[in-house]
């Protein structure tokens, strides 16, 4: 061991060696600790409501989306279909039609985005038959009123006033339809099913019809909007959707869900680096209490480091004493810091310890999802100020006279 370390760790203890830390170090520790853990612990419930979102919205649409890169439909989608699905990255591949409507009950009147699918094959691509709360995913299903289904959100149900059984009109707003001059095509569908996703984007304003009904009200013919695919990873989705883009051919165009949600994801991605600086400022406020202990400690042991000089210690050396006990006092707090942090997440995420009132949100508890990442980041940060706390004190350190210092005591 060092003879610098050494006299670094007899630092640590009190003037009156009871083997306990000094109030001063204490403060300085307790500080390091409370802003790692915040930052731990703030971070990890960001990362778990970005997992949340991604998990809703990934169940919601498909991993990537096909579309004619000229028109806003194409006909020969079974082939492109049997092509995608031999892709060896590829589980499954749907046709859709997407376009808005009106919608109304007999209460209200609201605008919407319907999308007709074929409930077998859509099934295969997102988890929207999981998320049925009411009613049946089988738009297919026999219906003594002769009219088709239509699947709606929680919300937009409410908002339309509308519940199982109950008949709804839907006015076309497709341009093959306006075109005509005429009044916009009007279709009477039966509410089948009530889905709800947990994102009042598409709990709101999304129904679902056959893809045959779709069509009709579109007049799309035998076309569709575009082709929903289902990946193994779907963290892989911007990679694989350029592979796609690149064997298909430039008439069409593969959007993977992370473009489609872009702005979303920057958003969280900028709150979540907001939030790191913004907690990072206590961790810097223990520094500055570091600044202050060690200085606090130049002053005090005056005499001893003009002894240490007088007998051959270098300016180095000094130095390097007041930079280790600093850096003992960043490590000690950043790892108990990291350790309460752990705790308090671990405690979240077992026991759900913070509620969340599930009217407003749409999850029943704090999530929370600890990355190794973020634990690293935090600890380098840390420390990292910890060691720029101590320069300016050891530096003071060691620029004293140890002529002058024994003479002052």
């Amino acid at each position: 061991m060092s003879y610098e370390f050494f006299i670094a760790r007899r630092y640590l203890a009190s003037k009156k060696k009871t083997g306990f830390i000094s109030i001063f170090t204490f403060i300085s520790i307790a500080g390091i600790l409370i802003g790692v853990a915040a930052l731990i612990f703030v971070l990890s419930m960001m990362n778990g409501f970005e997992k949340e979102v991604r998990t809703r919205i990934i169940g919601t649409i498909a991993h990537i989306n096909i579309f004619s890169a000229k028109e806003n439909s194409f006909s020969d989608y079974w082939s492109l279909i049997s092509q995608l699905s031999q892709e060896k990255q590829v589980k499954a591949v749907a046709p859709f039609v997407y376009s808005k409507v009106a919608i109304s009950s007999k209460d209200e009147t609201d605008g919407i985005i319907i999308r007709g699918i074929i409930p077998q094959e859509e099934e295969k691509v997102t988890d929207l038959k999981n998320n049925l709360l009411a009613g049946s995913f089988d738009l297919e299903k026999d219906d003594p009123t002769g009219l088709p289904e239509i699947l709606l959100g929680t919300t937009l149900a409410d908002q339309l006033n509308v519940r199982i059984g109950d008949t709804l009109v839907v006015y076309s707003l497709a341009r093959e339809n306006l075109s005509l001059g005429t009044t916009p095509k009007v279709a009477k569908f039966k509410v089948g099913g009530i889905f709800e996703t947990g994102m009042f984007e598409y709990d709101s304003a999304l129904g679902y019809i056959l893809l045959s009904e779709a069509q009709k009200l579109f007049n799309l013919g035998n076309s569709v909007t575009g082709l929903e695919v289902r990946i193994d990873n779907f963290y892989h989705a911007s990679e694989v959707a350029r592979e796609l883009e690149r064997k298909i051919g430039p008439h069409f165009m593969a959007v993977d869900w992370m473009r489609m949600h872009k702005n979303l994801f920057s958003w969280m991605s900028l709150e979540k680096y907001a939030m790191f600086l913004a907690l990072s400022l206590i961790v810097a406020v223990a520094a500055f209490n570091i600044i202050s202990t060690l200085i606090m400690i130049v002053l005090e042991k005056r005499k001893e480091i003009g002894i240490l000089k007088s007998l051959g210690a270098t300016s180095q050396s000094i130095m390097k004493i007041f930079m280790f006990k600093g850096l003992a006092v960043g490590l000690v707090g950043t790892v108990l810091g990291i350790g309460a942090g752990f705790i308090l997440c671990w405690l979240q995420k077992t026991f759900d310890v913070i509620s969340l009132p599930s009217e407003i949100y749409f999850i029943s508890s704090l999530p929370v999802d600890m990355r190794v990442l973020d634990f690293v980041l935090v600890a380098v940060a840390s420390v990292g100020i910890a060691f720029l706390a101590t320069i300016y004190p050891a530096r003071k350190a060691a620029g004293l006279n140890p002529v002058e210092a024994i003479r002052f005591e």
